[in-house]
């Protein structure tokens, strides 16, 4: 019971950590269990705190984004070589006023060999064109028919309907497939009006609307109407709404047209003439008319060929178009070039 008393001495050092940071050597000897542990533990924590030798990597890395920068940013393209991006032309409707002019004059800086067929023939002409529901009944009317034929059937059609500018989709969808055969019109071109009038009545299509669309989504709603192929839009887009950038990649007499001009082994495929034809926008409608100019020129026959006496100034008539195109597809057998949606006719 006595000897507890000596150890008493401890509470005069209640605190035997603040000698140890003023001196570690002395703290380790007084105290070495706490020390042992206490030190390397001050030591570590020491050392992992932020060298100084890695803080200025940082400031780096931020100016090489700062906009001190920025000149050396902007030079890297031309130091690299790389050559700038031309500025975009945007190309109107044929018909405004200077737009051919400017076509031309591109087609002209652009195409060399393009340029040479360019002297050889007077510009394109463009005529008014009716409504765009009109211009698409005509074009469903004609299919696969000869021009005096086709002409007979449009304008009892037209009779039908009390005049062409009584050819509406509420006229339209009211005559039945029998009255329609009697003057001339398949069941299934009845078929393909009626879809064509029942899109206009419903809003999905509408003359407004065909006019403001661009190129592409034109394309996508035109072909969802029964009995109008890609050929059709296309021919459409360029002799009815004088569209500028028209390339009718299914159409064998721009192909033969494209073969001459470049003097290509072999008949171009649709998918070649994307890229055959890139230097062209936004012109191709333009350059499409010259290759049938050409391909008149050799003496070969083209989608044009049936157009009347003096029309070679101008677009040909669509239904001519259709006919001659007709022919071809019977000569040409090229899979590639027939867009069939399921029905004679459709392409």
């Amino acid at each position: 019971m006595g000897e507890p008393q000596p150890q008493s001495p401890k509470p005069e050092n209640p605190n035997p950590i603040p000698p140890q940071s003023n001196d570690s050597s002395s703290s380790s000897a007084s105290v070495p269990g706490s020390t042992t542990i206490e030190a390397p533990r001050i030591t570590e924590l020491s050392n992992v705190s932020s060298p100084p030798s890695k803080i200025p990597l940082r400031p780096r890395k931020i100016r090489k984004l700062s906009p001190n920068n920025d000149a050396v940013t902007s030079s890297r393209p031309s130091a690299k070589g790389k050559p700038s991006q031309p500025p975009r032309i945007h190309a109107k409707s044929l018909t405004c006023e200077g737009e051919l002019e400017a076509a031309i004059t591109h087609l002209r800086s652009v195409d060399p060999l393009l340029a040479s067929l360019i002297d050889a023939h007077p510009p394109p002409k463009y005529e008014s064109f009716n409504t765009p529901f009109l211009a698409l009944i005509r074009s469903i009317l004609y299919q696969q028919l000869a021009a005096k034929a086709g002409n007979s059937i449009y304008t009892r059609f037209v009779s039908l309907c009390g005049g062409e500018n009584g050819v509406a989709p509420e006229n339209v969808l009211p005559l039945t497939p029998q009255e329609l055969r009697q003057i001339g019109v398949s069941g299934r071109k009845a078929s393909y009006l009626h879809d064509l009038a029942r899109k206009y009545q419903n809003g999905i299509l509408s003359d407004s609307g065909i006019l403001n669309m661009d190129d592409k989504s034109l394309f996508t709603m035109l072909t969802m109407v029964n009995g109008i192929g890609s050929w059709s839009v296309h021919m459409f887009m360029m002799n009815s709404l004088h569209r500028p950038d028209v390339l009718p990649v299914n159409d064998l007499g721009v192909r033969k047209g494209v073969q001459m001009l470049y003097d290509l082994p072999e008949l171009p495929r649709p998918s070649q003439m994307e890229g055959l034809c890139e230097k062209w926008r936004p012109y191709r409608s333009v350059g499409s008319w010259y290759m049938w100019r050409l391909i008149e020129a050799k003496g070969t026959p083209s989608n044009a060929g049936a157009v009347s006496s003096g029309a070679d100034l101008a677009f040909p008539q669509l239904e001519d178009m259709q006919q001659q195109h007709q022919q071809q597809q019977s000569q040409l057998l090229d899979p590639l070039s027939v867009f069939s949606i399921g029905a004679w006719g459709q392409t």
